[in-house]
């Protein structure tokens, strides 16, 4: 998803949280066994998350595939009704070709886009004073490890 395709909120009397998006790659040999939905049906129940929208994705040799979410052969009694049903229209076929571009052949993909609702009364109080985010990120967990490592030498 591109900046540009995310939902703005300038209207200050809406509790919307930040909405961040994650395409996570899977190798072809992957098994899924629903462990990852678990933790994030976890999070949805904790009211932590929402969950606005879950799409698979493979990309065969000549394509990118979507895969109903019903099709995955998941171990476990996993009621997986509640990411079938997030499906906000955020994200599009655009995008959909655009997380299989970035994938190796054979290789699926999970795209899920999520509001933080954690931090929705935070973000309103903000909007309410009239500020705004002017800058957004996030550090690679591969850089925090290693600024932890190098402290504790």
């Amino acid at each position: 998803m591109h900046a540009a395709d995310t939902p703005t909120d300038t209207d200050t009397d809406v509790d919307l949280g930040p909405v961040d998006y994650l395409v996570v790659e899977f190798p072809s040999d992957a098994r899924f066994d629903g462990s990852a939905l678990a933790h994030l049906r976890d999070l949805v129940e904790r009211d932590v998350v929402r969950v606005l929208d879950l799409a698979f994705v493979r990309r065969d040799a000549d394509a990118v595939v979507g895969i109903d979410i019903a099709d995955l052969d998941l171990d476990g009694d996993l009621d997986v009704t509640l990411f079938a049903e997030a499906a906000s229209g955020l994200i599009g076929d655009d995008d959909l070709a655009e997380a299989g571009r970035i994938l190796k052949p054979g290789h699926a993909a999970a795209i899920v886009v999520y509001e933080n609702r954690w931090a929705a009364p935070f973000a309103a109080a903000l909007r309410r004073t009239g500020a705004e985010l002017v800058a957004s990120g996030r550090i690679a967990i591969e850089d925090i490890v290693a600024v932890l490592d190098e402290n504790d030498n």
